[in-house]
């Protein structure tokens, strides 16, 4: 697993096999910021990397330029793989917080420009992730929500639905807070 661009182009992750994850492959991973490039100004944003297992997507954030993010996974082991990636790297805006991703969102005070969220494939509450997302308020007024999901979710009838892409065994749906995105 490696970085696929920015400031830590190149830097490999070797996370134990032990971690009860299932990363985002390299392909779909550099797919979805190949999207993201058109839209985002990562120095501006906010981030928040829900079930953030390995950190890959975080770290990949950070790379880019990112003003700051929050990596969330109720793990303990993935967290602590988090924060030891991040102090190899020198990285000194990504904030590891072990919370499940649910009570966080209840209690969340702070606002993202970006929500990424991973969520094992096999979690049962996951197609009312959006609305969980949407209700919590934790999304800047121009913020976007990127949901990884298996191929079996559609999210076409949701009202912040933008866009749909699928690579492989990979589907990223993007929602938006205020559908004026092009």
């Amino acid at each position: 697993m490696r970085i696929i661009a920015g400031s830590l182009k190149g830097r490999r992750l070797n996370p134990p096999t032990s971690l009860p994850v299932r990363p985002t492959t390299d392909m779909a991973r550099e797919s979805l910021f190949n999207i993201l490039n058109n839209y985002v100004d990562y120095e501006e944003s906010a981030v928040m990397d829900l079930f953030a297992g390995t950190g890959a997507v975080s770290l990949e954030f950070i790379s880019r330029g990112a003003k700051e993010v929050t990596s969330v996974d109720i793990n303990n082991q993935c967290i602590d793989f988090i924060k030891q990636s991040a102090a190899h790297f020198g990285v000194n805006n990504l904030h590891a917080v072990r919370s499940d991703v649910f009570d966080l969102m209840k209690r969340a005070y702070k606002k993202f420009d970006i929500i990424f969220a991973d969520p094992p494939y096999a979690l049962d509450n996951l197609a009312q992730l959006p609305d969980i997302i949407f209700s919590s308020n934790v999304l800047t007024d121009d913020g976007i929500f990127i949901l990884e999901h298996p191929r079996e979710y559609q999210f076409e009838d949701h009202p912040h639905f933008w866009q749909h892409r699928n690579y492989g065994k990979v589907n990223f749906t993007f929602f938006a807070q205020q559908l004026d995105q092009d």
